[in-house]
């Protein structure tokens, strides 16, 4: 299935694109999209058999925003260089264990939603992402069988970052991680059965029309069931928690001098195959 949320920000209803693209209300069933019901098999279910049986009322697309497709999200963990490609660009050793840092919720914003370019801000970068969904809870896992099986759905994450806060202003990678907006979600959460094989999407990205990212989540250090075991040995992840599981080659921090960082004005263009496309244009805060 693929689950998302619309209407303005902070009043989304949920909804369900059908097999024909076709967008149906989920109000009558839920009312929200968030950690609960991934856990609730019976209400996904219902939900399924509704859309199956053509039961859910369509709804009007025409100016509908598209928020985020998950609510109330508990946790954001990312996987730092990540992907083979990714860390010869930036010259990085590739990790013997998986980097971890976090996103906070409230850097969650639609996919269409505008990205705005922090004050000061000289190095605002790009990273298109696979976005991981838990959907059980998630406890000192055996294997990465048992993490994939603790997988709810996956979605495309823009992990806009500023470098130089990032990397040059001392501490962790934090500060240049939660600037507001940093974190686009959606258009959908697909759920885990659309997925056969997680390391077999293509993952592709474009600024003002160019393309600057086309990679593979074949290229990935740590794969998807793997990170899930790995990070659930340091943390418990719960339903409606994310995991940003790193970007491929092609960022403006990996390219020649002058970088082509992000501007106010520019345009961003990020997909993953199978799981929909982002639009977003840059402002200054």
């Amino acid at each position: 299935m693929k689950l998302l949320r619309v209407g303005t920000a902070g009043a989304e209803r949920p909804a369900l694109l059908d097999a024909e693209g076709v967008l149906r209300d989920l109000s009558g069933l839920v009312t929200d999209i968030d950690g609960a019901l991934l856990a609730d098999d019976a209400t996904l279910g219902r939900i399924r058999a509704a859309a199956e049986a053509g039961e859910l009322p369509e709804l009007d697309a025409t100016g509908l925003r598209v928020g985020p497709p998950l609510a109330r999200i508990g946790k954001i963990v990312c996987i730092g260089l990540n992907y083979h490609d990714h860390a010869r660009e930036t010259g990085a050793e590739p990790p013997a264990e998986p980097v971890i840092f976090f996103k906070a919720a409230d850097t969650v914003v639609g996919p269409h939603d505008t990205v705005l370019v922090p004050r000061g801000s000289t190095k605002t970068d790009w990273e298109v992402e696979l976005a991981v969904v838990i959907g059980r809870t998630a406890r000192y896992l055996e294997s990465a069988e048992e993490g994939l099986a603790h997988v709810a759905g996956y979605a495309v994450a823009h992990d806009v970052s500023e470098r130089e806060f990032q990397i040059e202003r001392g501490g962790t990678w934090d500060k240049g991680k939660n600037c507001e907006t940093f974190n686009p979600l959606g258009p959908w959460l697909v759920t885990a059965d659309e997925v056969p094989d997680p390391q077999a999407l293509s993952l592709k990205l474009w600024v003002n029309g160019e393309l600057k990212q086309d990679g593979t989540t074949a290229e990935q250090i740590f794969p998807v069931g793997e990170v899930v075991w790995y990070v659930s040995q340091f943390m418990t992840l719960y339903p409606g928690d994310v995991i940003n599981t790193g970007t491929p080659a092609g960022v403006a921090l990996g390219q020649p001098e002058p970088k082509p960082f992000l501007r106010a004005g520019d345009v961003v263009e990020l997909e993953i195959e199978g799981l929909g496309r982002q639009r977003q244009e840059l402002k200054d805060a």
